[in-house]
C-alpha cells in the first residue's frame, strides 16, 4: 500500500473521457443561507485522482471527471462544512491510497470508508485504520460491480473483527427488502446510502420504505438521507425527496446521517447545486435539535470524530 512516488506528479496520463452520467461539478454553487453548526459534517462525499497521481482501475465500470482532495476541501469551505467522511469509489477499486492521502491532509477532520478486496490483507487494514478508516462499504449496484456474496462478506467482517468498522452498504429500492435479514444479521452497525436509493413512487408504505424503517427500528442499521436529488421524481428543489427525508429524520433522529454525495457521479443531467443541498437541511431537520444531530452528532458517534461541543 506504497504511495504513488513523487515523479509520478510529472507522467501525463492518457486523456480520459468521462462516462455519460459524470458530469463536472456545478461550476459555481450558491453561498448557503443555512449557517450550520460547529463541527458539520459532509458524511458522504468521493475524490477523484487526478488519473495521472492516483489512477482509476483498469476494470471500472465508469470514469468519473477529476475531483482531487483540494476541490473537495475548498467546496467544504464555501459550504461552512468542517469534517467529512471520504467514501472510496469503485471506479479507484480496491487501491486506497487516494482515499490515504486525502485523511492524511485532513488534520483529524476527515474519516474515511475503505472497499476491501480479496487481497486485502488484516495490516492494511490496520494502515487504513490508523488513517481514520470507520467503515467499509458494500456495493449492490450492478453498475458498480457484481454484488458480493455471503461468503465474500463476512470475508471482511472476520478481518475488520474487533476493528468497530461499519458496513456501509450501497443498495437500490427494493433490494433492501431482500437484503433486510442479511443487514440483521450483521455484527455491529450497519449504514444504508442515500436513502436506500428508494422508488417515490412506491408510495411511503411501499416495501423497500418498510424496510428501512424496520432496520432502524433495530437500533444498529443508520441511514443516509443523502441524495435527495438522485431520488427526487420532480428535480430541483426536489421537494418530494426532501418530504421523505424529512420524515425518516422526524422517525429516527439519532441515526440519520447527511452528506452532499459530491461531485456526483452517475447521475441524469447536471451536477446539482452543493448550496441549494445545503439551504435544503433546514427542511429535512426543521427541529434545532434534530439538526444538530444530524450534522454534528451522530456522524461524530458512527465514525469516530472527537467529541462534539
Amino acid at each position: 500500500m506504497t504511495e504513488p512516488s513523487a515523479t509520478r506528479h510529472a507522467v501525463r496520463a492518457p486523456e480520459l473521457t468521462p462516462s455519460p452520467g459524470c458530469p463536472p461539478p456545478h461550476p459555481a454553487p450558491r453561498t448557503p443561507t443555512l449557517a450550520l453548526p460547529p463541527d458539520s459534517c459532509d458524511a458522504h462525499c468521493h475524490i477523484f485522482g487526478p488519473a495521472d497521481v492516483f489512477p482509476y482501475d483498469p476494470d471500472r465500470t465508469f470514469t468519473p471527471v477529476d475531483a482531487p482532495k483540494e476541490q473537495l476541501f475548498a467546496v467544504h469551505a464555501h459550504l461552512g462544512l468542517t469534517r467529512a467522511v471520504i467514501v472510496q469509489s469503485s471506479c479507484h477499486g480496491h487501491d486506497p491510497r487516494v482515499l490515504l492521502d486525502a485523511l492524511k491532509s485532513g488534520g483529524g477532520r476527515l474519516r474515511g470508508v475503505a472497499l476491501i478486496g480479496e487481497s486485502t490483507t488484516r495490516a492494511e487494514i490496520e494502515e487504513l485504520h490508523r488513517a481514520g478508516v470507520r467503515a467499509f462499504r458494500l456495493n449492490f449496484l450492478p453498475h458498480l460491480r457484481t454484488p458480493p456474496t455471503r461468503a465474500e462478506i463476512d470475508s471482511v467482517l472476520e478481518r475488520v473483527d474487533g476493528l468497530g468498522w461499519a458496513a456501509q452498504l450501497h443498495v437500490r429500492g427494493e433490494e433492501i427488502t431482500a437484503l433486510e435479514d442479511l443487514v440483521r444479521a450483521l455484527p455491529g452497525r450497519a449504514v444504508v446510502d442515500h436513502i436506500g436509493r428508494v422508488d417515490l413512487a412506491a408510495g411511503r408504505d411501499g416495501p423497500a420504505l418498510c424496510s428501512l424503517r424496520a432496520l432502524l427500528d433495530t437500533g444498529d442499521v443508520w441511514l443516509k438521507v443523502s441524495g435527495v436529488d438522485r431520488v427526487s421524481r420532480q428535480g430541483a428543489p426536489y421537494t418530494d425527496a426532501v418530504e421523505l427525508a424529512a420524515s425518516l429524520v422526524a422517525y429516527a433522529p439519532e441515526r440519520v446521517l447527511w452528506g452532499t454525495d459530491y461531485p456526483h457521479v452517475n447521475i441524469t443531467g447536471d451536477a446539482p447545486d452543493d448550496g441549494l443541498l445545503v439551504d435544503l437541511i433546514e427542511r429535512i431537520a426543521p427541529d434545532p435539535g434534530h439538526l444538530r444531530r444530524l450534522m454534528v452528532h451522530n456522524p461524530a458517534e458512527l465514525f469516530d470524530f472527537p467529541s462534539t461541543r
